[in-house]
């Protein structure tokens, strides 16, 4: 497959401080990308730089730096409580972002631009594996609702304006995601980081027990973030919608945006003991019933990513120890690592 990717690009990654965008960064230039000797550019801001929920600020930048390459992976995420109690904030942000970057990457002659989703945009109970075509066929989960909505409105957009302007833009759509600078915040963690901080805290404190929500029965998919990154590489040098050969639904059109996984499922109850077993927690595991779970299951098809190169090479348990390791070690060393850690006391 020809590269649709150049050295010599510049690239914007909105988000670059978070979870995804971190992970991006770091395989763009493991692949050569952002290097000024070869006419490249990493262009990235901080919130305290460009509002990019003010449009005029996100006009005002676009028309003065124009980058050519485009990664939308700033949002603002969270879990099921934090979706509960900011709904609002949640909807209305990300809608400002998307619409903001999108209009003004067009405007100002970017040439790709990738735009990161979710798997909650898929309805509560979709056939299994969830392919692409699912999306909009049924109600969503009401946990997620305003966030999931707006993540729908940036595919729309991303559709909508390909088909309209002829403007290069394209999805991904994430499943579950952990690693390196992940959200271990109380109120905005996912599973995942929730789990991991709730057993790392026990062992290092000698709890007996620990308490984790829900009744552990629903099913999740988690993919290890540095495989998002080279997913997301991945479809911006090679994934041409246009091309023949490009993954179509099962209506015959061409699909603008994939699913990213890893294609295994485990249950929050097995993953908390695996969590327990590789944090050497070894006290007692309590299920408050009386928290809500969630989706029961949401496992994606990732037929049609693996049909272009892609495939995600990080499996579960390497990538949870990798993890631990990670806090542990920024833990005992009071290091810098990780960003996120300043949520995890």
């Amino acid at each position: 497959m020809e590269n649709l990717l150049r050295k010599d690009d510049t690239f914007f990654v909105a988000g670059h401080n978070g979870m995804v965008g971190s992970a991006i960064v770091r395989d763009l230039k493991k692949n050569g990308y952002c290097d000024k000797k070869k006419g490249g550019q990493l262009y990235i801001k901080n919130r305290s730089e460009l509002d990019l929920t003010c449009s005029n600020d996100v006009d005002e930048w676009f028309k003065k730096y124009r980058p050519k390459i485009v990664i939308i992976a700033s949002a603002k995420v969270g879990g099921i409580y934090a979706n509960y109690k900011y709904p609002y904030d949640f909807i209305s942000e990300n809608l400002k972002i998307e619409q903001n970057i999108i209009e003004a990457s067009y405007l100002y002659g970017t040439r790709r631009l990738l735009f990161l989703g979710s798997s909650c945009i898929y309805p509560k109970f979709p056939n299994l594996p969830i392919k692409e075509e699912e999306l909009l066929s049924s109600y969503l989960e009401k946990t997620n609702e305003p966030y999931a909505i707006a993540k729908i409105a940036g595919i729309k957009l991303c559709e909508a304006i390909r088909r309209q302007k002829d403007f290069d833009a394209i999805s991904l759509m994430p499943t579950n995601l952990y690693g390196p600078g992940d959200n271990y915040s109380s109120e905005d963690s996912h599973v995942m980081a929730s789990l991991l901080k709730k057993f790392i805290m026990a062992k290092r404190n000698g709890s007996k027990e620990v308490t984790c929500w829900g009744t552990g029965k629903p099913l999740r998919e988690f993919l290890h973030v540095d495989d998002l990154g080279k997913a997301c590489i991945h479809a911006l040098e090679k994934w041409n919608p246009n091309d023949k050969n490009s993954p179509i639904d099962k209506y015959g059109e061409k699909l603008l945006y994939l699913n990213v996984g890893s294609g295994q499922e485990i249950s929050i109850k097995n993953l908390a003991k695996k969590i327990a077993k590789l944090t050497n927690f070894e006290g007692e595991i309590i299920w408050d019933k009386n928290k809500p779970d969630g989706t029961f299951r949401k496992n994606l098809d990732i037929s049609r990513i693996k049909s272009i190169g892609w495939e995600p090479k990080i499996n579960l348990d390497e990538g949870i120890s990798m993890e631990i390791k990670n806090i542990e070690d920024a833990l005992n060393n009071k290091s810098d690592k990780g960003e996120s850690l300043k949520n995890f006391f």
